[in-house]
């Protein structure tokens, strides 16, 4: 078997050839990713429902835009708290409720007092379902040319511009992906 090199807390960004629209132009926020398969969130799919419909102790935690983000097409009844923690990128000094993922990234035990967590969060994003690939398939998504790999930024977490989010980080490559960012919504009106 090959070694799979870990790409968690990277960026998976939706090429334009990608076909399935569960992904068109999505952002993956990459949680987990090792041998045995991947697991993400989509940044940049807010729901119309508030945070406060379902998860009323953590809605004054959350940023614009204060609603439910869906983070992919699996468990979409459940739901993901991911954070960020200013400062959070040492290794010591991890709040209660929270686990790093990458850098000042991480989940929320949803489970835990929102208070544990309030004094310490920077940035919260509730999320509903998520992106998961078994062992092997985002390597062969990856063979197909279906994703971009890029570094994450903190801020990605929690744009106040979910909308935006596919252009802006494709723009801020320092490669030929920034040209992709010009890329129409449909190829075929021009």
């Amino acid at each position: 078997m090959t070694e799979v090199s870990s790409l968690t807390g990277r960026l998976l960004v939706a090429t334009p050839a990608l076909a399935d629209p569960n992904f068109d132009r999505a952002v993956v926020l990459l949680l987990d990713h090792d041998e045995k398969g991947s697991l993400g969130v989509v940044l940049n799919r807010p729901t119309p429902v508030g945070v406060s419909d379902i998860l009323e102790g953590w809605a004054d935690l959350t940023g614009e835009p204060d609603v439910v983000f869906q983070g992919g097409p699996v468990s979409l009844d459940s739901a993901l708290g991911v954070a960020v923690i200013p400062g959070g990128t040492g290794l010591d000094g991890a709040p209660l409720g929270w686990r790093r993922v990458h850098g000042a990234i991480g989940l929320v035990d949803l489970e835990a007092p929102p208070e544990l967590l309030a004094s310490a969060l920077g940035s919260l994003r509730i999320f509903a379902g998520y992106a998961g690939w078994g062992p092997g398939q985002l390597e062969d998504e990856l063979l197909e040319g279906a994703w971009y790999v890029v570094e994450s930024e903190p801020g990605d977490v929690s744009s106040p511009s979910p909308e935006r989010l596919w252009r802006e980080v494709l723009r801020r490559q320092r490669s030929e992906l920034a040209m992709v960012a010009t890329y129409p919504d449909d190829a075929s009106l021009n």
